[in-house]
């Protein structure tokens, strides 16, 4: 709205709901501009120049299908942005580890002297939504992260380098399938100049006819422009093939999943021409983001840790796997929510392997269990309070209580910033 506000375009807002969130706002900002609240009315998008879709709302909804249908342009905030941006964009999407390298590339950049900003569908300091960059000075680079969601009403980023960083069920509820789950993500190349793949997860056929520059990182070793692990004079780095970049005891963060993160920030910033100095300078200066397996507390040598953005299957997993070979003992897991229609199956060899138990909260807890069975003990609690009181009976020493839900946030909390600080205050709270 302010981006439109800004270039005075004429405009009209339209929500399904009738008072949705930040409505008193936008009508002391903007109040001039007309609401229709409520049901959508197809006659409303039959009428419209062009439809500036959320990301929140399906290009299958069915107003907006008609509308499309009618021949009615239709796009978002980032194909906006993208049309706008007069300098390189570099961009991310992937079901997991998207903010954690969009912040980790915004570190080296800041290392590297360059000007940037990042934004997107990252919600981290200092972040912001995409169209509200364009009104800042021109920077060096624009670093966003990216969503499906988003990538549905984006035609051609055309970023300077762009990657999908791997691909693991999720919204579920919103897609047909992984296929079309996929499809929207691959968007995400429409029009780059360079790209960076996972040697670790097939590479997207799309990719395959690719005349550009490939860059590309994985555990097992590359051949030239790729990014992997290099054992050297009893080190482990962060390499470019035999060529090491960075020691991985100087990264902060810890977990395979974010040693994956770390080579993919090392490969986007290797396709920008950025010096291996910053590279390591911005890594290792690199601190974590709140509620991805953040620390919390330690109490009577149980730790405490916030995952409350793992909001899918892949997530959980690698959070789970990441700290069970960090700690001495094992993991009590805090996991429930609103499933998006995932399959839960995924999750039983890592709790067979790290799990003592499962807290289950949430209104698909019930779902969870039914797939846990036999293979993990579980109880459930009905609020966050308790399900830390039951992980707590069952902790000891060298253990570690881990919230990462497999599943999002909003039928009990805000979001998933709210579950976190519930959670971070609830482990305040048995002291």
């Amino acid at each position: 709205m302010r981006y439109l506000a800004r270039n005075n375009l004429a405009c009209k807002v339209v929500d399904s709901r009738d008072n949705p969130p930040g409505l008193d706002m936008l009508r002391k900002e903007f109040p001039e501009i007309e609401c229709e609240l409520g049901p959508f009315r197809e006659a409303t998008f039959l009428d419209a120049a062009e439809l500036i879709v959320s990301p929140g709302i399906s290009l299958k909804n069915e107003a907006v299908a008609r509308a499309i249908e009618a021949g009615i342009s239709v796009t978002g905030d980032i194909d906006i942005f993208s049309r706008q941006a007069e300098s390189p964009i570099v961009a991310v999407t992937g079901s997991n580890g998207k903010s954690t390298v969009v912040s980790m590339v915004g570190e080296v950049l800041r290392a590297a002297e360059c000007s940037f900003a990042v934004g997107g569908n990252l919600d981290a300091d200092p972040a912001k939504p995409a169209l509200d960059l364009l009104a800042g000075a021109r920077k060096d680079f624009y670093v966003l992260e990216l969503s499906s969601f988003q990538l549905e009403t984006t035609q051609c980023l055309a970023a300077e380098v762009a990657t999908l960083l791997n691909l693991t069920e999720d919204h579920m509820d919103r897609y047909a399938d992984m296929g079309e789950y996929q499809l929207a993500k691959m968007r995400i190349y429409n029009g780059c100049k360079k790209v960076v793949i996972n040697r670790d997860f097939p590479m997207p056929e799309k990719i395959k006819g690719f005349t550009g520059p490939v860059w590309s990182f994985g555990f097992f070793e590359a051949e030239d422009s790729g990014v992997n692990l290099l054992e050297k004079e009893g080190e482990t780095w962060v390499a470019l093939g035999k060529e090491p970049i960075v020691p991985v005891s100087e990264i902060k963060v810890v977990g395979k999943h974010n040693l994956a993160n770390a080579m993919a920030a090392t490969a986007l910033c290797l396709a920008l021409g950025i010096e291996h100095s910053a590279i390591r300078s911005g890594l290792a200066a690199f601190p974590g983001l709140p509620h991805r397996c953040q620390w919390v507390a330690n109490q009577g040598g149980v730790d405490f840790y916030n995952d409350s953005k793992g909001t899918n299957v892949g997530a959980t997993i690698a959070a789970v796997e990441g700290l069970g070979e960090k700690i001495s003992g094992q993991v009590v897991l805090i996991a429930g929510g609103e499933s998006k229609g995932a399959d839960f199956s995924g999750l039983v060899p890592a709790l067979r392997k790290w799990v003592k138990q499962v807290v289950l909260i949430g209104a698909d807890a019930a779902a969870i269990a039914d797939v846990i069975g036999d293979e993990c003990s579980f109880v459930f609690a009905p609020d966050m309070g308790a399900a830390l009181g039951l992980a707590r009976k069952v902790a000891d020493e060298g253990d570690a209580v881990l919230l990462s839900p497999a599943c999002a946030s909003f039928d009990m909390f805000d979001n998933f910033r709210h579950r976190g600080q519930v959670f971070s205050e609830s482990v305040s709270a048995l002291q």
